[in-house]
C-alpha cells in the first residue's frame, strides 16, 4: 500500500471500530442536516444524471480525457467516510478495506472496481466534478442548467465549509469527543479551514496558531 491507501485505510478503520457505539448518537443529533445532505445528493444525482449521462461516457475515462477517476488519490473528508459507512453493510466496507489494501499499479482511482465506484455515496469532491468540456457543452446548451449547477456548488459548502456550524465539521465533533483522530479530519485539522472558521468566530485563535 502507498501512503495514501494507508491514510484512507485508517479513517475507514477508525470509523469502522466506533460507528457502532456512535451510529445513534450521529442520526439523533444530526438527524435533521444529514436528511437535508441525503436530499441534496439525490437531486444532484438526478441532475448529473438529466444532463451529463450522454456527455460523461467510458470512453472519456478510458482515453485519459478527463481527470474523472483517473488519479489515484482522490480528495476524502473524514465525514465523506462517515456518511458512507451510514448507509453501507459490512461486506461492501469489506469490499472497500479490500480494494484499499491492494497495489494500485493502473491509472484509475483506487476505489474503482470493475462494476464501478465501490462507494454508495461517493465522496463529494468526485459528486461535484465535472470536466471542462462536459461543463462546456452542457451549460452552453442551457443557462438554466448552469444556473442549477452554480446553486448546487453554493448548496455544497453548506455542508462542508466552515464560515457556520456544518455537518461535516458536527460529524469530525462526535468522533473526535470520543477520542478519535485522523488526518482526513480537515475541519478540524488544516490550518486553512481553522482559520475560516476563526474568522467566523467558532473557534479561538490559539487552536488555528496550534495547526500552522
Amino acid at each position: 500500500m502507498n501512503s495514501y491507501q494507508k491514510e484512507q485505510l485508517e479513517a475507514l478503520q477508525t470509523v469502522r471500530c466506533h460507528m457502532a457505539d456512535l451510529r445513534d448518537e450521529l442520526l439523533v443529533k444530526l438527524q435533521s442536516p444529514l436528511e437535508e445532505y441525503f436530499l441534496f445528493r439525490k437531486q444532484t444525482d438526478k441532475f448529473l444524471s438529466d444532463y451529463f449521462s450522454t456527455i460523461c461516457s467510458l470512453s472519456c475515462y478510458q482515453n485519459r480525457l478527463s481527470a474523472c477517476c483517473s488519479k489515484d488519490g482522490i480528495i476524502t473528508f473524514f465525514a465523506d467516510v462517515v456518511i458512507n459507512c451510514l448507509k453501507t453493510t459490512e461486506a461492501e466496507i469489506d469490499q472497500i478495506e479490500a480494494l484499499l489494501k491492494k497495489p494500485n499499479d493502473g491509472f484509475k482511482c483506487i476505489y474503482l472496481a470493475p462494476e464501478g465506484c465501490v462507494w454508495l455515496v461517493k465522496p463529494i469532491v468526485c459528486q461535484m466534478f465535472l470536466c471542462d468540456k462536459a461543463q462546456e457543452e452542457a451549460f452552453s446548451k442551457n443557462t438554466r442548467v448552469y444556473e442549477q449547477w452554480e446553486a448546487f456548488k453554493k448548496k455544497q459548502k453548506d455542508f462542508t465549509w466552515p464560515d457556520k456550524i456544518v455537518l461535516f465539521d458536527r460529524i469530525e465533533s462526535i468522533f473526535i469527543a470520543a477520542g478519535c483522530s485522523s488526518t482526513l479530519m480537515y475541519l478540524n485539522k488544516s490550518p486553512g479551514l481553522l482559520r475560516i472558521k476563526h474568522q467566523a468566530g467558532l473557534i479561538e485563535i490559539n487552536k488555528v496558531e496550534g495547526n500552522v
